[in-house]
């Protein structure tokens, strides 16, 4: 933690969650504070970017400005908006139907508040994965308390400072402290409980909500494949493969875990990413600065693992920018690697990477593609590759993801009204706009009895016309 921000015990943790639910009982928030609350967070959010972005890089050693500008700025304000913009319809009861059986009575389905929320955050993109589902457990009238990740303490404490100009305590409360404040903070019995990290202590968090019967919405990880199409050009492939792959130095959980691509053109693709990286960071990334570091020692370790396991099997490794090795140790600067041709026993086609290493495989028909990515765990995002509309209709009537960019990468998650979650592995449940509304609320159906009813006859004794009654509603 920052030395100036005050840990959170595990025996903190229970009053505050019951001072958070005993306020929210006591006052649920209407339409106009959820309004307010959303506007004052955007405003003090906007107000304090710089900040924000001083935080997030410091606690990554060096971080690109712009990549955090983009990533933990540009989409919590554009999430706040399209709440906002949105919410009064939202909240509106629906028309249900009851059929003539159930006739004169008429039926309303209304979305309800559940309580309190726990928000669960990791710490590739700190600040956008602990807002944007705080902005949405807000805009659909909840309580909400917050566990960011021990391991971007600045961060944590720039939350901590955010959240409490912008909310009262016992409407918004931050824990900060290490992994038993988080394995405490997952077993609380809250209303609804969202984890993003990754899937073995996604694992974990499931057990420790369990005994509560907490409802859960896992955002996990990956092996999120990228299918390149013959027909498409590889300038563009690789142009877009690049900033997927080693936007902030590939810590993203959507980002393109490998390629496949017709084996033909494989050595092309790898001559186009060279060209990409030398264009965008330079060749040998003297200087760097928008090239983001992985987080801290311990990750730099296990993506360097990766290389040295690969090297072990005889493949080909492939740097794409030089970098003194010296600088790359200090600063956990390791440039944009390729891996040519992994088998599924390489730990880089066994684990999700999390970092700048890209796997590149050839195949020989485009089937066997699709039959590697089936052979294999539903991965949380997929990226289809091709002009011709037939080519990605079958890639995705065989494929089920979490979510689906064709021609590109990303770019499903900035989508406000897309919903966004995995399957399987990666994943349960899903956020972002109207479907992280739902998420947070209950859909509550109502039926109102009309004064008077046909079902009122509908008991014993069940003779003359109440038995034909009974006998014409089952036909």
């Amino acid at each position: 933690m920052d030395d100036q921000t005050p840990a959170t015990t595990p025996a903190d943790l229970s009053p505050t969650l019951d001072r958070l639910r005993a306020a929210w009982r006591a006052r649920k928030p209407d339409h106009a504070q959820r309004m307010a609350d959303l506007e004052r967070l955007k405003t003090v959010f906007r107000r304090r970017m710089t900040e924000m972005e001083a935080a997030v890089r410091a606690d990554f050693g060096h971080r690109s400005e712009h990549e955090t500008l983009l990533a933990d700025g540009m989409t919590v304000l554009t999430e706040i908006d399209h709440l906002r913009s949105h919410l009064r319809g939202w909240m509106k009861p629906r028309r249900g139907r009851v059929g003539w059986r159930l006739w004169p009575a008429r039926a309303q389905i209304r979305r309800e508040a559940l309580g309190v929320v726990g928000v669960m955050s990791p710490w590739n993109y700190p600040v956008n994965l602990a807002l944007v589902p705080l902005a949405t457990a807000i805009a659909a009238g909840n309580h909400v308390y917050l566990k960011p990740s021990e391991h971007t303490p600045r961060t944590s404490a720039f939350l901590q400072s955010l959240l409490a100009e912008v909310f009262p305590a016992d409407r918004v409360a931050v824990a900060v402290g290490g992994a038993d404040v988080g394995a405490a903070f997952a077993g609380l019995p809250f209303d609804h409980l969202l984890f993003t990290g990754s899937t073995a202590v996604g694992r974990k968090v499931m057990a420790a909500a369990a005994p509560n019967l907490t409802p859960l919405t896992l955002e996990l990880g990956g092996k999120s494949p990228a299918i390149v199409a013959a027909d498409f050009p590889i300038e563009q492939a690789a142009a877009r493969l690049a900033s997927g792959k080693w936007f902030n130095g590939g810590q993203t959980c959507i980002a393109p875990d490998y390629v496949l691509i017709d084996a033909g053109r494989r050595d092309a693709l790898v001559a186009a990413l060279r060209e990409q990286v030398h264009a965008r960071y330079g060749a040998d990334m003297r200087d760097a600065p928008h090239f983001t570091r992985v987080i801290n020692e311990g990750q730099y370790r296990r993506l360097r693992a990766h290389l040295d396991d690969a090297r072990a099997r005889g493949l080909q490794v492939i740097a794409l920018a030089e970098v003194d090795e010296a600088r790359a140790e200090a600063e956990h600067l390791l440039p944009p690697t390729l891996v040519l041709d992994p088998g599924d026993d390489a730990t880089v086609m066994q684990e999700e990477i999390f970092g700048p290493i890209l796997p590149i495989r050839g195949y020989a028909a485009l089937d066997d593609a699709i039959a590697h990515v089936e052979r294999h765990d539903r991965p949380l995002a997929l990226y289809p590759f091709s002009h011709d509309r037939d080519t990605v209709e079958r890639i995705l009537g065989r494929l089920v993801a979490g979510g689906v960019t064709v021609n590109d990468t990303l770019l499903h998650f900035a989508a406000s009204d897309l919903p966004f979650g995995g399957i399987g592995p990666s994943g349960m449940g899903q956020y972002h706009g109207e479907a992280g509304f739902e998420t947070f609320t209950k859909a509550m159906p109502v039926l109102w009895q009309a004064r008077w009813s046909a079902t009122d006859m509908l008991k014993p004794p069940y003779t003359g016309r109440i038995d034909q009654l009974v006998r014409k509603l089952t036909r």
